[in-house]
């Protein structure tokens, strides 16, 4: 995927999107981070890119919704640009109905039928549905589901 990025990050610059090129270039500066952590001589995973993606779309979405609060909507702009280029890599996140169904499917197969074991389903759903919807929205499908049995 970094190869990619970089690719990607070229396009953009011959293009002059300046939008996605800060995106990309946010994107690119927090792989070469992780890089650095772990060491130059590993190699990351792409799990390991898929969670700095999903760590960078979380920030946006929290950023886009504060902005959005406090009117500052030029702010919300650049977020929501940013948040459209990250987007593109990462998988394809799950429709209402679908994390709905994922989750009931999860809940029946714990045999859970209390909200007080919320805990059970949500450490079951996020390992299940990692990186296919955030965690919050997980959290909200499984606590519906849970209060209405």
């Amino acid at each position: 995927m970094f190869e990619q990025i970089g690719k990607d990050l070229m396009q953009a610059m011959k293009a002059r999107e300046q939008a996605k090129m800060r995106a990309l270039q946010g994107i690119k500066a927090q792989l070469l981070l992780l890089r650095t952590e772990k060491g130059s001589s590993t190699e990351i995973s792409a799990a390991d890119e898929l969670k700095v993606l999903q760590r960078m779309a979380k920030q946006r979405r929290d950023s886009l919704e504060i902005f959005e609060k406090e009117s500052r909507l030029d702010l919300a702009q650049k977020e929501k640009e940013e948040l459209e280029v990250i987007e593109l890599y990462l998988p394809k996140q799950l429709s209402d109905a679908e994390l709905k169904d994922k989750i009931s499917e999860i809940i029946n197969k714990l045999g859970v039928n209390s909200a007080a074991q919320i805990g059970m389903v949500m450490g079951a759903a996020s390992k299940e549905l990692s990186g296919l919807a955030d965690g919050k929205r997980i959290s909200e499908v499984a606590k519906q589901l849970l209060n209405q049995g």
